[in-house]
């Protein structure tokens, strides 16, 4: 198995399973429409969850430590002898999977206990208070901060260095690059949603999408090279 092909099969299986996960989120627990929801519902619901839903979180949590290795082989597929590309784009690449992995971990390690005690019918008003304020504080600074913000602009520019290696490689057609540009705009246009932006959710959240079916399209073209 070449270099190449097996960071083809990484960037075929992960955005497929990164989805799937997504979608099992999207149904057991309303995400990431419930994240806007008040306290009270979000850890109320994810405690019904039980163990099932702690478990997606926690696959979900990995799907980042997986793209650590694939945004660090991509770079070498597509310029090896290319230093500073090489450098740049993967220390981009690990970023934005590590900001992930650093939003995500609280979801199965942190809010479990938070949501059990809120929900105990022995906890006190004055300890459900103090949840919540722990809660909104690590979900405004892990989620918000690391896990979106930064998370938007490592993967944002990930996306673009290597959609610049695509066009400027003669191993493959410059299109791919070209086409890698429009998700890498959508996603860098999430850090706005904080400013105001209200429409930056939506194209964010189409973008991933895009982005997702151009890493699988790369994945084929390096498979196949």
């Amino acid at each position: 198995m070449t270099i190449s092909r097996v960071t083809g099969i990484l960037l075929i299986v992960i955005p497929i399973a990164f989805n799937l996960v997504f979608f099992l989120l999207q149904r057991y627990f309303e995400y990431p429409d419930i994240l806007r929801k008040p306290t009270d519902y979000i850890l109320t619901r994810f405690c019904a969850g039980g163990r099932r839903l702690i478990a997606l979180w926690y696959t979900f949590m990995f799907m980042g430590i997986l793209f650590m290795p694939v945004s660090a082989l991509a770079p070498q597929v597509l310029a090896s002898n290319d230093v500073v590309f090489v450098v740049v784009a993967t220390t981009a690449g690990v970023l934005a999977g590590l900001v992930q992995v650093l939003g995500l971990i609280r979801w199965p390690f942190l809010v479990p206990h938070l949501a059990r005690t809120y929900t105990d019918r022995t906890t006190s008003q004055a300890t459900r208070d103090a949840i919540a304020v722990v809660f909104q504080a690590f979900h405004r600074y892990a989620g918000v901060a690391i896990g979106e913000h930064l998370g938007y602009v490592f993967t944002g520019l990930w996306t673009v260095l290597i959609a610049a290696g695509l066009i400027q490689s003669p191993a493959f057609p410059a299109w791919l690059g070209w086409v890698g540009l429009i998700p890498a705009l959508g996603i860098f246009a999430g850090v706005f949603e904080e400013g105001g932006f209200e429409a930056a959710g939506a194209v964010n959240a189409i973008s991933y999408i895009l982005w997702s079916i151009w890493l699988i399209l790369i994945g084929i073209f390096f498979v196949t090279v």
